[in-house]
């Protein structure tokens, strides 16, 4: 097989191997149940968790890319937004605006939305933000301390992973591709109760 080919073949094989991974990974951490976990808009990447089914968030601390520190325990009794992001990432760079937007239609609404950012170093992190007009905080995760913390709960495999979590710090959606944004918007409808 000439090198082009093989080399597209492989590719292919490996994005289903990926998708198929979250599919099993989302039905595990499920308990099976296909009533406790809902698809949004038909993306087997992009689920909601039903009442009941929800997994607790980890509690985290850290410290921003400004340098100030931050305690996740402080966002409990808000809807929080959680990308998990790295400015290495090409997904992390395309759904970046989406993110943006939807950070700042979504924050009168009382949604809070912060990123932790994977095995980056703060100089390129910060460039990333202010080149995508990101304006909300982001913790430095180097050593995917955090990122460990929250893959046991959820499947988070590789970035971008979106989570959505509930006033009680449950999570009750999470997004295991690129977010969309009828994928986010759909999902805090549902956790904010208009649907």
């Amino acid at each position: 097989m000439p090198r082009p080919k093989r080399r597209a073949v492989l590719v292919a094989a490996t994005a289903c191997a990926g998708v198929l991974a979250v599919v099993l990974l989302v039905t595990a951490f499920s308990g099976g149940s296909s009533s406790a976990v809902t698809y949004v808009d038909g993306n087997t990447g992009a689920v909601l968790y039903a009442a009941g089914h929800r997994p607790l968030a980890p509690d985290f601390s850290g410290t921003t890319l400004t340098g100030s520190p931050l305690r996740f325990s402080g966002y409990r009794g808000k809807v929080v937004v959680l990308n998990f992001w790295g400015s290495w990432c090409v997904p992390c760079r395309s759904e970046a605006p989406t993110l943006a937007v939807v950070a700042e239609q979504y924050q009168p609404k009382g949604v809070t939305f912060l990123g932790v950012d994977v095995r980056d170093n703060i100089a390129s992190a910060l460039a990333f933000t202010q080149s995508q007009d990101i304006d909300y905080p982001s913790v430095s995760d180097p050593n995917d301390l955090i990122t460990l913390d929250f893959t046991s709960v959820v499947p988070i495999s590789s970035t971008p992973t979106t989570l959505v979590i509930d006033r009680t710090g449950h999570i009750a959606g999470a997004i295991f591709t690129e977010a969309s944004y009828s994928e986010l918007t759909t999902m805090l409808a549902d956790v904010l109760g208009n649907k």
